[in-house]
């Protein structure tokens, strides 16, 4: 499939640093690397930018280079919840912490880096990296993202009352963020939902079952963002969303490589537009066109303030042509 049609997209979670996008599967080589061709793809579905994570300062340096190639990238800087031994590990936290604000302001210096994160908590997976650890060092990164007055990338997973706590503790320092990735409770939306400077970002993982799209059905429009979290979290023949997609685009396995096909089981940025499609489905909203720019824009305010002005004559544009 291609063409975006009057739809606009901004991907704010891909992992272009993951080996998948080099053709390697769980250490096993399948297929050349194709980051072109799936940016490609993307940017023909209706994709304007992509925001490349970083989930580590290794990672995170790979993403801002990969953001250089291509006018229509970004990126962030930070440490994944799971991934903060790294700052003890190290050998000088402190000294990590400034390397990870170093690399921000080099890349804000460039006009690619756009927020401080993924960061977070993540007690789903507290086997990689202990709570205490992790929010000792979610706290260091509202510290980077204080200094460089970047908004946040967040990460949160069973851990609402801590993660919220923190936030709160935090508040008058963060300018803004997202929590992205979002596969909690109506409880914990409303919590989120309570500090007015975040969003809410939604996923193939966000809309897996019935209680998922119940959630999503209650986060306002203008506090939503989309993201596929590619290669991950694509949208399967068994979410309950599933019914709401029209796009489609042809896949073959990754032994049977083909570059004109997505690769079966690897989610791309393409495919933000099904994650469209299915907020429209789950909230009953008929015109996908007019959804995407209010999307678009909300993700402007946080990440791309300076285009503001233009997205919202866009959003002007949109309400014109209505009906």
């Amino acid at each position: 499939m291609a063409g975006g049609g009057g739809v606009r997209m901004i991907d704010i979670a891909v992992n272009l640093t993951d080996g998948m996008f080099k053709g390697v599967y769980n250490g096993k080589h399948y297929h050349v690397a194709d980051i072109a061709t799936v940016l490609n793809r993307a940017w023909s579905a209706g994709v304007e930018r992509i925001i490349v994570t970083g989930g580590s300062l290794k990672e995170s340096r790979e993403a801002l280079a990969i953001a250089e190639t291509d006018a229509r990238l970004f990126c962030t800087v930070g440490v994944h919840p799971t991934r903060c031994n790294e700052f003890d590990e190290s050998g000088d936290s402190e000294k990590h912490v400034e390397a990870l604000l170093s690399l921000a302001k080099e890349g804000i210096t460039k006009g690619k880096v756009v927020a401080i994160g993924e960061c977070g908590l993540d007690y789903d997976r507290l086997h990689f990296c202990s709570a205490d650890i992790q929010k000792k060092y979610f706290m260091k990164q509202f510290e980077i993202a204080h200094a460089t007055k970047l908004p946040m990338f967040l990460h949160m997973r069973a851990a609402a009352d801590d993660f919220c706590n923190i936030l709160e503790q935090n508040k008058h320092t963060l300018c803004s963020g997202v929590v992205h990735s979002f596969t909690g409770s109506a409880p914990d939306r409303d919590q989120l939902l309570s500090f007015s400077n975040l969003f809410i970002g939604i996923n193939g993982c966000s809309l897996k079952t019935a209680e998922n799209l119940n959630v999503v059905k209650g986060i306002p429009l203008e506090r939503m963002m989309i993201e596929t979290d590619s290669p991950y979290c694509e949208i399967k023949n068994t979410h309950a969303g599933i019914g709401f997609i029209k796009s489609s685009w042809s896949s073959k396995k990754k032994e049977r490589y083909d570059p004109e096909c997505i690769v079966k089981g690897r989610n791309e940025p393409c495919l933000v537009r099904q994650v469209l499609e299915v907020i429209a489905g789950c909230k009953g909203i008929s015109d996908i066109n007019q959804l995407s720019k209010t999307l678009y824009h909300n993700t402007c305010r946080v990440f791309f303030p300076e285009d503001l002005d233009s997205a919202a004559e866009a959003l002007l544009d949109g309400s014109e042509n209505v009906g």
